[in-house]
């Protein structure tokens, strides 16, 4: 692929590896106020990672119709839940954004013809979770939505053209949840690191599908049975780890962290590849 389109960031020199690419289950909102084990796995996975130039995230909580990247100098903090302490609704994320990334990424991006955005920013899905990794808020972060209109195979594709940006000190962050039922969670258990069998039975084989590289069957989800069908009853919060896996390259290295289950039918399980 040709990258004489990527203007700013081609400019600069590649990284000496790939950056690393991470999906992050961001569960319950307060997590980007709380201190608890699943924020303390996002900050020891910072600590391993190289300095980003910026940030690209494809959240869950941002469907289009069509295929958007924010395009904003400065994304405003968007609070996108409800019922929660006042001291949530306080939280400001002030990172700058990049227009000039989101002009690379809609160059890059052949499968879509990407719309700039100027209006949406960063969701929780986004903050809640990147503020842990770099909270002085200093590194540029854009989002990129995901087209509720598309197939799993088309995000799969998709997201494989954004692997130059890897090379080009970009992060790239899936942010979501592997099983993620809010229908049938335990509201009394919210803290409570448990999971009902069918989300546990799931999440193995989630697990060892991403493990032994076999993501057809992951894009192929709806045709996994019925313990697929009640962990991911909407794509919102599964897409965004095919587009994780989409950027794995062959024989690089793939962990998990935060792999607990909460509230009976949700996982918090991350992924870092490289």
């Amino acid at each position: 692929m040709k990258l004489d389109n990527l203007r700013k960031f081609s400019a600069q020199p590649e990284s000496a590896g790939e950056m690393p690419v991470l999906f992050l289950g961001h569960g319950s909102p307060m997590n980007a106020i709380e201190e608890n084990e699943f924020v303390s796995g996002w900050k020891n996975i910072a600590g391993t990672l190289p300095a980003p130039k910026a940030i690209l995230c494809v959240s869950a909580h941002w469907e289009t119709k069509g295929t958007y990247v924010t395009a904003m100098d400065k994304p405003r903090t968007i609070h996108d839940f409800g019922g929660f302490p006042e001291e949530l609704y306080m939280v400001q994320y002030p990172a700058p954004g990049s227009p000039e990334l989101a002009s690379d990424i809609k160059n890059l991006i052949r499968k879509a013809n990407v719309g700039f955005d100027e209006r949406w920013g960063l969701d929780h899905g986004t903050w809640s979770v990147v503020k842990h990794l770099f909270p002085e808020a200093n590194i540029p972060v854009i989002q990129l939505s995901l087209d509720y209109y598309q197939p799993a195979q088309y995000h799969y594709d998709l997201a494989r053209e954004l692997a130059p940006l890897r090379k080009k000190g970009i992060l790239i962050i899936g942010s979501g949840n592997m099983v993620h039922n809010l229908g049938m969670a335990a509201w009394n258990r919210m803290n409570d690191t448990f999971g009902y069998d069918w989300a546990l039975e799931a999440s193995e084989k989630m697990k060892k599908y991403i493990l032994d590289g076999n993501h057809s069957e992951l894009i192929n989800y709806e045709s996994q049975g019925k313990s697929f069908n009640l962990a991911i009853p909407t794509p919102d919060h599964y897409l965004p780890l095919l587009y994780v896996l989409a950027l794995k390259e062959e024989n690089e290295n793939i962990a998990l962290f935060n792999d607990k289950p909460v509230a009976g039918s949700l996982t918090m399980t991350c992924v870092k590849i490289g």
